[in-house]
């Protein structure tokens, strides 16, 4: 057989056409497929996210407050507000509390660990610094309540800085996750579990 009837055969052969379409599709079909699965995990770790705020301010509302006096403080007494009447809005300032203080009232440190801790069950990662507790007037409550706290303040527990790493990080490197914050009205902030 010559040489160009060899080289003839050759040109027409197109047994590894398909093998060769298949190693030019398969990088495209596998960043598809890790990209998929990298939003599916960044949701996953939103989510996480999210429920991990619901259940800490969960937690915040029906357990001890991070504000250590504001429990046992008694407008009637010590704010001068009429006993009976609703504790006014600029006699109770917003209170922001982070891991090492509280912006009025004191600090009670187990209270804020208590927080985090039950938090951390639900998202791992969470550190001291990722959150905030903050207690705002809600007009609920009154001044020389015998039974409880005189305010029934809006909880808010709020997650900031944290980050997510992404299976594709070499790529994407690492990405910040937006703020979480949810809301939710004290109870009696004296018991010691909550669901």
């Amino acid at each position: 057989m010559s040489s160009l009837h060899l080289l003839k055969r050759y040109g027409r052969e197109n047994a590894a056409a398909s093998a060769a379409e298949f190693a030019l599709v398969l990088p495209v079909m596998l960043l598809f497929l890790i990209g998929i699965i990298d939003v599916g995990y960044y949701i996953w770790q939103v989510n996480r996210a999210e429920k991990a705020v619901q259940i800490g301010a969960r937690w915040a509302v029906a357990t001890d407050m991070v504000p250590a006096t504001l429990r046992d403080y008694s407008f009637a007494v010590s704010g001068g507000i009429p006993q009976g009447t609703v504790v006014p809005a600029g006699s109770f300032p917003k209170v922001t509390c982070t891991s090492s203080s509280c912006t009025a009232w004191g600090h009670n440190q187990a209270a804020f660990d208590s927080i985090l801790d039950r938090m951390q069950e639900i998202k791992s990662g969470i550190a001291a610094n990722n959150l905030i507790v903050e207690y705002e007037w809600s007009g609920l409550g009154y001044a020389g309540d015998p039974n409880g706290p005189d305010v029934a303040p809006i909880v808010t527990v709020r997650l900031t800085g944290m980050t997510h790493t992404p299976i594709t990080s070499l790529i994407f490197g690492t990405l910040n996750l937006p703020t979480f914050a949810y809301s939710l009205t004290a109870e009696d902030s004296a018991g010691s579990f909550s669901n």
